[in-house]
This record gives C-alpha cells, structure tokens and sequence, in this order.
C-alpha cells in the first residue's frame, strides 16, 4: 500500500505535552489559506470531544464524528462539512472509514496511528481526484517503533525525511528497538522531494506560505 505523490507529508517530531499548542500554531496558518478544509484525526473518543470543544471555545467552526455519535449527528456533521458551512471535522479512524469527502485540502494527524496502513488512509483523505494536499503529522518519542514504516512510506512517495525523524530512527535502533527496517536496513538518509526542510519551515511544494516545523 503505497501513499498518494500528490499529498506533501510534513512530520513534525514532538513531545506529546506539546501537540496542543502546535495544533493552534498550525491552524492558524492552514485559516490564513483560501482553501482550507481540514480533518484532524485523534486516536480516541474522549479526545476527539476534547479537542473539538476546545477548537470550538477558540472560534473554530468544528464539529467531530466517533463511534458514540448517532448516525444523524454523523449525517449532520458531513454534511456541513461538505457545504462548507464547517472548516474543521475532528474524527477517530472508525468514523473516518469510507469517508468521502472530494476538495479536503489539509490532514492533521493529531495522534499517530498504529500502522502505517492506517496512515496511508488517513492522509488519502486529502488530494483526491488528482488534487493536492497537505497531511500534517505530529509523532512523538513514544511512537518510534513506527518510525521505520513512517520513513518507509515517506520515501516511496519521494518526500523530505526530516532529520529528527532519522535521529529518532537511529536511536531506536541504537537501543536495540524491534521495528523492522525498509529498504533492507540501510541507512535513511534526506533526500529532496515535494517540499525541503528549509531553516526551521516546511516549504511548500507550489509557492505561497510556507509551514513551520514549529521547533
């Protein structure tokens, strides 16, 4: 399973006491965008509500889909993001499934998910019908026996590694962590891609604003 080339994959390494203030942070750039439908996507029901009323208390038109939401909650929600009467959906990977949804332009995986299967649909949300997206992705410490995948996947799909995701890698494998390696172990190394890593921001790959890693 192979992620979409059209998508640029921006990995922000972070800890995970940091992941709120750097969610604001970057949703206050992607809101300064003409286009700007985003999904974020939580890895539990509890913090989907919490993130959506916090984004709500902020100003935010956000709404959240997750298992606990009857189908006219989850009807209604899509239906106004569809409209485009709600720029922000916040949603577990369950409610996601199947989700279609044409002109989302930005993906925030808020938390990591637990493969990189689940990654690549996650982002695949966003540059559909040969569009382009952004998939925005904090991952933390406590994610690194994915880190390997990750890479993998960035690689494939010709995007920037960034180099505290290398750092990361090489520590856990200096620490004898158990993931198995792509591309046959060897060393991961930055390459170019849609995007570099450029003093501090992300630069995107057609111009405009540029994304901060938020360091």
């Amino acid at each position: 399973m192979c992620a979409n080339r059209n998508i640029h994959q921006i990995i922000d390494v972070v800890e995970e006491y940091d992941k709120e203030r750097k969610l604001k942070l970057l949703l206050d750039e992607i809101g300064q965008e003409k286009e700007n439908k985003t999904i974020i996507f939580a890895e539990t029901k509890k913090k989907v509500d919490y993130l959506t009323r916090d984004l709500q208390k902020m100003g935010w038109s956000a709404q959240c889909i997750h298992g606990d939401k009857s189908q006219g909650e989850r009807d209604q929600a899509l239906t106004a993001f569809r409209e485009n009467r709600l720029s922000i959906l916040v949603a577990t990977d369950v409610a996601a499934r199947g989700l279609d949804v044409e002109d989302i332009k930005f993906v925030v995986n808020f938390d990591y998910p637990h493969s990189s299967e689940d990654y690549i649909h996650r982002i695949g949300r966003t540059g559909r019908s040969k569009r382009t997206g952004t998939a925005y992705t904090f991952f933390t410490p406590e994610n690194s026996k994915q880190v390997a995948d990750l890479i993998g996947v960035l690689e494939e799909a010709k995007q920037t590694v960034h180099p505290k995701l290398l750092e990361l890698h090489n520590n856990w494998k200096a620490n004898g962590g158990g993931s198995r390696f792509m591309n046959g172990g060897r060393r991961f190394r930055p390459h170019g891609g849609r995007g570099n890593f450029n003093g501090g921001h992300f630069d995107r790959p057609s111009g405009g604003n540029s994304y901060t890693s938020f360091d």
